[in-house]
């Protein structure tokens, strides 16, 4: 059985294209008004075409077996009747493959191993298009493999989105952003592969699911490194892109609290001046992160993405999450209200325990919020401006640390 997946080299990210420390150094934010302009839609998919599939070989391959492997033991976490199930389903399919640039290639045998037939152990987490599976390749790689639901009613939605995430990702190369290894097109199977980011996301960490606190110092280290990865997306990708959904499930955390924006589905390709481009499209993101302006009148522009830090960033100070069952108002009104009455401290998570340095971060970190949550987008500021903007906060945050550490 023989299948061909190509994609880009799978060598980590060296951040070169990270817009560097001066560019963000220490100088105040000019929230101008930005003029409009119409943008082009994605390219087409590439061609596709079949091979039959050798049936034994799929067979052993489910069972995590080298065809000339003899059977002994079912792979762990996979039952005889899942595994069984997975088999029939698998024998009944022909190869389909689509080709992307690239050097690395794997086959449907390896995806299969790599997941032990998708087994539900492996399983990390599920959206509306698809589900996320824990894999290790043979050369010991571990990967997050990304395979697309077919058994949703909106069937255009998930072929859409899949065609929007192989696009997107094959054109970016950040540290901050969740690296791409390739795709393969397997009949109606549809996988994804990307880097594995061990530590879960940043609603996680905010809710402690792990047991500990996250710290502001760290909290604000993650923020800046998903302003620098929104700000790459709209000024420094080859395509501009507008991501579409920013929000604290969507942002991962390496094991050393480094933050990665993942999940480009939703994402749209602007003009080659993202900051001047409105996009006509059905509104599309998540409640409490989506852009109200965007929801209201379709008109999509990468202040749209702007609007999603600023809930990104009040979620960060607060702990709360955007949209909570047991409150009559959305976390973002409170805040900013809170902020505005001098009791922004007040709004601070109370798993953090506030001192002078972290008091005077959290009235910065809100004057920016402020800002992005403008309803009116032209009076948001770019990416880039909140970058240089979370700089400032961050250096003065760690001189006054300095200070207090010396008075002390």
């Amino acid at each position: 059985m023989k299948s061909i997946w190509r994609s880009r080299s799978m060598s980590s990210s060296s951040g070169n294209d990270t817009p560097s420390q001066t560019m963000y150094s220490a100088k105040s934010s000019d929230f101008s008004n930005l003029s409009s302009s119409s943008v082009s839609t994605f390219p087409s998919s590439n061609s596709t075409h079949r091979r039959k599939k050798n049936m034994s070989d799929a067979f052993l391959c489910c069972l995590g077996l080298e065809p000339d492997d003899q059977p002994n033991d079912l792979p762990s976490g996979a039952s005889t009747a899942s595994t069984n199930s997975d088999i029939k389903r698998f024998m009944k399919k022909k190869m389909s493959l689509q080709v992307i640039s690239g050097n690395v290639k794997f086959t449907w045998d390896e995806i299969l191993k790599a997941t032990r037939c998708f087994s539900s152990d492996l399983k990390v987490g599920e959206g509306g298009c698809g589900v996320v599976y824990r894999g290790k390749l043979e050369n010991g790689k571990e990967v997050a493999i990304k395979r697309a639901k077919k058994d949703i009613d909106d069937a255009q939605l998930t072929n859409e989105s899949f065609q929007t995430e192989i696009a997107t990702l094959q054109q970016i190369n950040h540290m901050n952003l969740v690296g791409f290894y390739g795709y393969l097109i397997f009949e109606d199977e549809k996988v994804i592969v990307v880097e594995w980011v061990p530590n879960g996301n940043l609603r996680q960490h905010l809710d402690c699911k792990f047991g500990t606190v996250l710290g502001f110092s760290n909290r604000l280290d993650i923020i800046i490194d998903v302003a620098h990865a929104i700000n790459y997306l709209h000024t420094y990708c080859e395509k501009p892109l507008i991501h579409r959904d920013i929000k604290s499930v969507n942002i991962l955390l390496t094991s050393t609290l480094h933050g990665k924006v993942a999940d480009f589905g939703l994402a749209k390709l602007a003009s080659m001046d993202a900051n001047n481009t409105i996009v006509q499209t059905i509104a599309k993101g998540t409640p409490g992160y989506i852009d109200p302006e965007y929801f209201r009148t379709n008109q999509l522009s990468s202040k749209s993405d702007v609007y999603s830090f600023g809930v990104v960033l009040v979620e960060v100070i607060t702990g709360k999450r955007p949209v909570e069952r047991t409150s009559k108002t959305t976390a973002v009104k409170w805040a900013i209200a809170e902020f505005y009455k001098g009791n922004a401290i007040d709004t601070l998570d109370p798993n953090l325990k506030p001192d002078e340095a972290i008091s005077a971060a959290v009235r910065q970190i809100y004057e920016l919020a402020s800002h992005c949550l403008v309803i009116d987008r032209r009076k948001r500021p770019t990416m880039e401006e909140c970058c240089r903007t979370l700089w400032n906060i961050r250096k003065t945050y760690n001189d006054m640390i300095k200070k207090e550490t010396v008075d002390n």
